[in-house]
C-alpha cells in the first residue's frame, strides 16, 4: 500500500541534514551566545520551519539539556499553547505579512515575559513582509527587549531589506541528495513513488512528506499525457483548461506541466533526469531532435508566470488555454510527440 498524507511530521532532530544547524543553535545557547535575530535561509521544503521550531524551543525551555520536552515551557510549546511564543504569517489567502500584525507582535515583544524566561517570535515565510511591516520590525530588532527571540524563515532572503538582514545570525538549510530525501520518507512513511513526487515537487522533503505521492504520480500521468496530446495537436484544450482551472489540485497541475516541459528541455541537450521512473515512463514526447527549445523556454517562463499569479484573480482557463495552444509549435516540423 502507498503512502497516505501524515499530519504529523517528523521534527528537525529526525532529518539528518539539520544535524549541523542544531549542533550550532545548542553551541550558542550553551555559550550565551543565542542570537535576538536568526534568520534561517530555508531551500524550499528542506525542514526550515522545523529547524525555527526547534530553535524557538531551545531559546523557551530553561533546563540544562534544553530542549528537553518535559518542563512546563516544553510541554506548552509542543501543544502550541506557551504564552511567550508567537507566530507571524500572512493572514488566510493574502500573500503579504502587514505592517498592523508587525505593530501587535511588537507590543507583544515589549512586555516582560510571562513565565519569567525568554519570549520568542517566529516569522514565516519572511520574505513575505511587505515595505511597511519590514520597517516596522527593523525597530524591534534595533531596541530588543532583552531575552527576545525573532527568528525569520525565508527561501528567498534577498527580498529582505539589508538592514533586516544585516542584524540576524544566518543559517543555511539546504536538502540533502534526492536518494537520501527518498530513504528518508521511506522511512517515515513507508514505500510510495517518491521519486515522480520529488520530481515534481523539487528536491522538497518537507513538502513531500506533506503530500499523496501517489496522488502527485497520478496527476503527472495525467498531466503528461494530455501535453503530449495537446503538442500532437489531438488534445481538446478548451475543456481541459476549464477542467484544470476549477479542479481543486490547480497548484500541482502547473508543477507537473512545468515538470513535464522542463524534462523536455533536457531530453532535447541531453540532460539526464534524476527520476529514471520519469524518464521511463510516458510523460515525454518520443523525439527529442524535433524540439524547438526556444519555444519550449517561452512555455516554462508563461509556467513560472502563471505561478506566480494563481493566487490573484486571472482568469485560470484563460491564462492555461494561452499556454497549451503554442505546444505544437514546439517541435519543428509539426513533428507529433508520442505518447507511449
Amino acid at each position: 500500500m502507498e503512502a497516505g498524507p501524515n499530519p504529523d511530521p517528523p521534527s528537525a532532530l529526525q532529518a539528518p541534514w539539520l544535524a549541523p544547524p542544531i549542533a550550532l543553535l545548542r553551541r550558542a545557547r550553551a555559550a550565551g551566545r543565542y542570537p535576538t535575530g536568526l534568520l534561517i535561509h530555508d531551500e524550499r521544503g528542506a525542514g526550515g520551519v522545523a529547524l525555527a521550531r526547534f530553535a524557538a524551543q531551545l531559546a523557551l525551555c530553561r533546563r540544562p539539556n534544553a530542549p528537553c520536552g518535559e518542563c512546563r515551557d516544553c510541554r506548552q510549546f509542543i501543544v502550541s499553547q506557551h504564552p511567550d511564543f508567537s507566530e507571524l504569517a500572512p493572514i488566510e489567502d493574502s500573500r503579504q505579512i502587514r505592517v498592523e500584525q508587525v505593530r501587535e507582535l511588537a507590543e507583544r515583544l515589549a512586555l516582560t515575559a510571562h513565565a519569567g524566561g525568554a519570549t520568542v517570535a517566529l516569522i514565516a515565510p519572511a520574505d513575505s513582509l511587505n515595505a511597511n511591516a519590514a520597517n516596522a520590525l527593523l525597530k524591534t530588532l534595533e531596541e530588543p527587549r532583552g531575552a527576545v527571540t525573532l527568528i525569520l524563515v525565508s527561501a528567498q532572503p534577498s527580498r529582505l531589506p539589508a538592514t533586516i538582514l544585516s542584524r540576524c545570525q544566518r543559517l543555511r538549510v539546504s536538502a540533502p541528495a534526492r536518494a537520501a530525501c527518498v530513504a528518508w520518507l521511506e522511512r517515515h512513511r513507508g514505500p510510495g513513488p517518491w521519486p515522480v513526487a520529488l520530481e515534481v515537487l523539487g528536491n522538497a522533503p518537507y513538502d513531500a512528506l506533506a503530500a499523496d505521492p501517489a496522488e502527485v504520480a497520478r496527476v503527472m500521468t495525467e498531466t503528461g499525457r494530455a501535453l503530449s496530446e495537446a503538442a500532437a495537436g489531438r488534445l481538446d484544450i478548451p475543456g481541459s483548461a476549464e477542467r484544470w482551472a476549477r479542479g481543486e489540485s490547480f497548484e500541482l497541475r502547473l508543477a507537473c506541466i512545468e515538470t513535464w516541459i522542463t524534462a523536455c528541455i533536457d531530453a532535447a541537450i541531453g540532460l539526464p533526469r534524476q527520476s529514471s521512473e520519469l524518464c521511463s515512463s510516458a510523460y515525454l514526447p518520443e523525439s527529442g531532435s524535433d524540439m524547438n527549445i526556444a519555444m519550449l523556454l517561452r512555455l516554462l517562463d508563461g509556467v513560472y508566470e502563471l505561478r506566480r499569479l494563481r493566487l490573484t484573480s486571472i482568469n485560470r482557463s484563460l491564462a492555461l488555454e494561452q499556454l497549451l495552444w503554442p505546444l505544437p509549435r514546439a517541435w519543428r516540423g509539426g513533428a507529433p510527440p508520442a505518447y507511449r
